[in-house]
């Protein structure tokens, strides 16, 4: 099987993974979580978070991903076995007393080795099959022939990231954070330092941070040399980059799987993935040691996406009348494009529009407002509308 795994901050999140194609989300608890600032889940949330993945066949993962130090091991081992009780898929976790906790326990918990063990070599995920661990996740850093090796050696499952965020220093091991901010890197309180801009003696601004991570032409590759499972980086992301990228990676997949893949098909969805962020993306380590080119050395102008115009509330079958929640600035005249889990890309010219109370508008300007739109095709709650800036027919779909 192969899985696509997504990042989720709280319930909403979930429930959007799953609609748009993931087959599985990670999640962070309220303590031992690498996502400090995301919203985090109590444990009567993961709780509801795995009853409903389970109702859908899906399946939620637990962040335990710090490094802990002797004041973080208080209610470790209670947290434990809660989340067994609750039966969630899998915990991820790193350090060595978690997973030797676990055993000497007997915990009834399956475990995933996090990246922040940053292992690259089959040397390396032999010495943690000694802990009973079912899935690694590969650093970041690792390339398609390591990935080769270490399945062949060891036939673990094999969890790799394809989309997100890279971290400058090697995955689990920075300390920028710390030292500079006393913000620890590793227990939750990342200050993202390799993404300020720095002075030298030149007096010229300098950065240092890496581009992000984008696999998608080599998904095919790692699902040829034995990855189990395929990881969006983002549990601090919004609903529509989570609906974009799952979205996209989804149907390449699917595409690959059933042999229906072309380059034009690729081309398109690449080009989809480098709109829904505000930072470039690149290969990294996957197929080279990565170069300037794989790198921030210069300043940067990073604008926040505004494609995202809005989320359908509801359709009303006999009105041919969608009802949107506005999340950006739209006017009559403008093209746009639905898409969904379940509807092809199709692109929709904003030729009228009304307010709640069926009064004509000529803008959407007020942040989730709700507007009413006539579409002449039927459309699911969760579905998009985002600015049209690629032209699908021109890729052979």
């Amino acid at each position: 099987m192969v899985e696509l795994l997504a990042p989720a901050k709280d319930i909403e999140k979930l429930k959007i993974a799953f609609l748009y194609g993931a087959d599985a989300v990670y999640i962070g608890g309220r303590d031992f979580s690498l996502r400090a600032n995301a919203t985090n889940f109590s444990l009567e949330e993961i709780k509801e978070a795995v009853k409903y993945a389970h109702q859908h066949h899906k399946k939620v993962y637990v962040t335990v991903n710090i490094v802990f130090h002797e004041e973080d091991l208080v209610n470790l081992e209670q947290y434990l076995i809660e989340l067994a009780k609750i039966k969630v898929d899998a915990i991820i976790a790193s350090d060595i007393y978690v997973l030797d906790l676990i055993a000497k326990k007997k915990i009834d918990l399956v475990v995933h080795l996090s990246t922040q063990a940053s292992v690259t070599n089959a040397y390396a995920a032999k010495y943690y099959m000694n802990y009973n661990v079912k899935r690694i996740v590969l650093a970041r850093e690792t390339s398609l022939e390591d990935i080769k090796d270490i399945k062949k050696q060891t036939n673990l499952e094999l969890e790799c990231f394809i989309h997100g965020a890279m971290c400058t220093g090697i995955s689990g091991r920075c300390i920028l954070s710390n030292v500079i901010t006393n913000r620890d890197a590793n227990r939750g309180g990342c200050a993202q330092i390799c993404r300020f801009t720095f002075d030298n003696q030149d007096k010229v601004p300098f950065t240092m941070s890496s581009k992000d991570l984008n696999l998608i032409d080599y998904i095919k590759d790692m699902i040829d040399v034995g990855v189990n499972s395929f990881k969006v980086e983002g549990r601090m992301r919004g609903i529509y980059y989570i609906a974009t990228v799952i979205n996209c990676y989804r149907k390449i997949i699917d595409k690959i799987l059933d042999n229906t893949l072309t380059p034009d098909i690729a081309l398109y969805y690449l080009k989809i993935l480098n709109r829904c962020a505000n930072r470039d993306s690149t290969s990294q380590f996957i197929d080279k040691i990565p170069t300037e080119n794989e790198q921030y050395f210069s300043l940067r102008d990073e604008q926040s996406n505004q494609d995202f115009l809005g989320i359908v509330k509801d359709y009303d079958e006999k009105k041919h009348m969608v009802i949107l929640e506005q999340r950006n600035f739209f006017k009559l005249g403008d093209i746009g494009e639905f898409f969904g889990p379940n509807l092809q890309e199709t692109t929709y010219t904003i030729n009228k529009m009304y307010d709640e109370n069926d009064e004509e508008i000529q803008l959407a300007n007020h942040p989730r407002m709700i507007v009413k739109l006539p579409v002449d095709f039927s459309l699911q709650p969760f579905d998009m509308l985002r600015i049209k800036t690629i032209d699908k027919d021109s890729y052979l779909l």
